[in-house]
């Protein structure tokens, strides 16, 4: 008799559609919050902080529950720990204070990004069958760039960092949902043979 209720290809068919659906909602928050920061440039730096924050928030759960869901090295594993444990941490301050934060604000999403970045560009590198893995590496490049960006520059404009939040999110968000559809593809594939 098993301990596992399941068989392991099961399990992993199970995790992999875990997987593929939290990076999905990720991928559509991301779109959404990118799409609204794009079609309202004028909105209050309070809006946008607390868009970020829930952004923040949902996108660091969803990459934890996405760690346990991938068949990735430990190691890499524990970096999307780390970058949703981060993520949720910078979505916390976001919910800080209105002006005081704001340059709090420009350097904790510069720093979330240039981290989350260099974690996708070491997945995509150590990952050769990681499934979109083309795709993943420029989203890597675009996001730790964006990130240094940041940090350089935290207050030189609350419009440009609206903007370039804008364009970043909805840039990761459709990167993401593609991302979504192959690992589904992919699973799919091994659960027909």
């Amino acid at each position: 008799m098993s301990v596992f209720p399941e068989e392991p290809a099961q399990l992993g068919l199970r995790l992999a559609k875990m997987a593929w659906q939290s990076i999905l909602v990720v991928g559509l928050c991301s779109l959404v919050v990118g799409v609204l920061a794009l079609v309202w440039p004028a909105a209050t730096l309070l809006v946008v902080g607390a868009l970020f924050g829930i952004y923040l928030l949902v996108s660091g759960v969803l990459q934890i529950i996405a760690a346990f869901g991938t068949h990735t090295a430990v190691a890499l594993r524990v970096l999307a720990f780390v970058s949703g444990a981060l993520s949720i941490l910078l979505g916390l301050l976001c919910f800080r204070g209105e002006m005081q934060s704001i340059l709090l604000l420009g350097l904790w999403i510069g720093i979330g990004w240039l981290f989350r970045g260099v974690t996708e560009i070491t997945a995509s590198a150590v990952d050769r069958d990681m499934p979109a893995r083309g795709w993943r590496i420029f989203l890597g490049v675009l996001t730790a760039l964006g990130g240094v960006v940041l940090i350089v520059s935290p207050l030189a404009s609350v419009a440009l960092l609206v903007l370039f939040g804008g364009i970043w999110l909805v840039v990761v968000g459709v990167v993401e949902i593609i991302t979504a559809f192959r690992i589904r593809s992919a699973a799919k594939r091994v659960a027909s043979t």
